[in-house]
């Protein structure tokens, strides 16, 4: 069963061993260590430990590996393969993780501090499957005839873009790899990816599981580069690089924007932060469902998810019972090992997020917001030296206060009476970020009405939190640039081109 899911001792096993070696550098088709010989320990978030090492890549390396999907792109063997073949291994990459499910869950859990379950039943099924999903683009993404004055054709043709550079959040770090790589692969374009360093180990994982199969095989079409700030900074700053697609915070993004702007001016798409406002009206259709997927959608994978309803807007009628609800749930989680059947949290990411969060929850505290659940550290039992955050639930904010406008990103919401409908939408709309939005109603016309009104690139209505490759996913305002998934994505992955041809 998915709520009871263990991890296989064999995996556990090997996860420990695998983990006891230095992980270099991808670049070029094989494997390098850095040139600057430095390296990070990434540490496991359960229990503060070391997990192994891998190589920051420093300016030289990112000259080469540029230099490699540059040398790739020109060749043309992968924009120029055959479509189809092109979707043939684009499919095989998701074969590849689908295979190693459940090793490569078992890195993220390490890393991350997720649950395995969430890893496994959540993040690798999509992470394989999005590949299927692109590889049915590569010849379906067509171009057109433009209506023109008699005596000329008109005709456009998108290309692939060139050299991506793909930086990767760690809060689902294979999950978003999935997300960029697989576009900007079926548009044609050769890939530089970086993950986040706290949590590098599943992609440094799956680029060894491709390389073993030679999937994709031209060298230099796929590459892996590993580092910090510094590394992501030379990336966005390379003059050869053609596009950057970057997931994470709206402060990075904004270092992302000013890279682009300081070198070449090169395209960006940004996924960044949220602070989304999730409406229950007072005929709302159940009740007890609406509380508990809105709790879920909350806290599941500890709170660290861009697009979650951080800020809960309940009508006056409903609020006591709708706040008893979220209470009775936070005070029912386990925070506990993630490999654990019975934990129902994990820790969180890394000890500066951790810091964050608690911090957070005292400004709410001197803010005047009414702590009713959580607000500390869980401490009990093996959580002693993990970084776990008990779920804490806010009552009666004030919108204007700090924990209803800046993205925690963490274990911690807001929640906040409204009068009516306007009240409601008003204070949704009073923030700098517009990512999501969910509302909660039984009347169709007020449901579209108030979806309109909304200042968010994706609304959910009656089921907050409902996700499909087929969907457009990003945000408005500081939320970011652009979007992820669907045909949307395409864009940002390819160049339009306009050719004229007198006649």
């Amino acid at each position: 069963m998915e709520g009871t899911l263990a991890l296989p001792d064999a995996t556990r096993r090997w996860a420990e061993g695998w983990l006891s070696g230095r992980k270099d550098l991808y670049i070029d088709g094989r494997w390098q260590p850095s040139q600057s010989g430095n390296a990070i320990e990434s540490l496991n978030p359960a229990d503060g430990r070391v997990l192994g090492t891998f190589c920051v890549a420093s300016s030289e390396d990112v000259d080469v590996a540029v230099g490699a999907a540059r040398s790739s792109f020109n060749a043309g063997v992968w924009r120029k393969m055959p479509r189809r073949e092109r979707a043939r291994l684009l499919r095989r990459i998701g074969e590849v993780i689908d295979r190693h499910r459940a090793e490569l869950a078992t890195l993220e859990s390490l890393d991350n501090g997720k649950l395995y379950r969430e890893a496994y039943n959540d993040d690798l099924p999509e992470s394989a499957e999005v590949f299927d999903y692109y590889a049915g683009w590569t010849d379906k993404y067509y171009s057109e005839t433009c209506p023109v004055d008699d005596g000329f054709i008109n005709y456009t043709v998108r290309e692939p873009v060139g050299v991506c550079a793909l930086i990767v959040p760690w809060n689902f770090p294979l999950l978003m790899a999935a997300w960029k790589i697989a576009p900007a692969l079926a548009m044609g374009n050769t890939v530089i990816v970086k993950p986040s360093p706290y949590t590098s180990f599943s992609l440094i994982r799956f680029f060894e599981l491709l390389d073993e199969e030679s999937v994709p095989s031209p060298p230099g079409v796929l590459n892996l580069i590993t580092g910090g700030a510094d590394t992501g900074r030379a990336l966005c700053e390379h003059n050869g690089i053609n596009k950057v697609s970057f997931t994470g915070s709206t402060a990075t993004g904004r270092k992302v924007v000013a890279g682009a702007a300081l070198s070449n001016l090169k395209s960006v798409s940004l996924e960044l932060g949220g602070k989304s406002p999730n409406i229950i009206f007072e005929d709302v259709p159940d009740l007890e469902f609406s509380i508990e997927r809105s709790f879920t959608a909350m806290f599941s994978h500890k709170g660290e998810k861009c697009s979650e309803p951080t800020r809960f807007f309940v009508h006056r009628t409903i609020y006591d019972q709708f706040l008893q609800g979220l209470v009775a749930r936070a005070e029912a989680v386990r925070c506990g090992d993630p490999f654990d059947p019975a934990s129902d949290q994990g820790p969180q990411c890394n000890e500066e997020q951790l810091n964050k969060i608690l911090g957070y929850i005292d400004i709410g505290k001197r803010e005047g917001g009414r702590l009713v659940a959580g607000g500390k550290r869980d401490v009990t039992g093996s959580n002693a030296d993990g970084y776990f955050v008990r779920p804490t639930i806010f009552a009666d904010v004030d919108n204007k206060m700090k924990i209803a406008q800046d993205e925690i990103f963490g274990p911690v919401l807001a929640v906040i009476p409204f009068k009516d409908e306007d009240d409601a939408i008003e204070m949704a709309n009073d923030s700098p970020y517009g990512l999501a939005a969910g509302l909660w109603t039984g009347d169709l016309s007020r449901a579209h009405w108030v979806a309109q009104r909304l200042e968010a690139g994706m609304v959910f209505v009656n089921r907050y939190g409902c996700y499909d490759f087929a969907s457009p996913f990003g945000g408005f305002k500081q939320s970011g640039w652009g979007k992820d998934m669907a045909i949307h994505s395409l864009d940002s992955y390819t160049r339009l081109k306009s050719v004229w041809v007198k006649l």
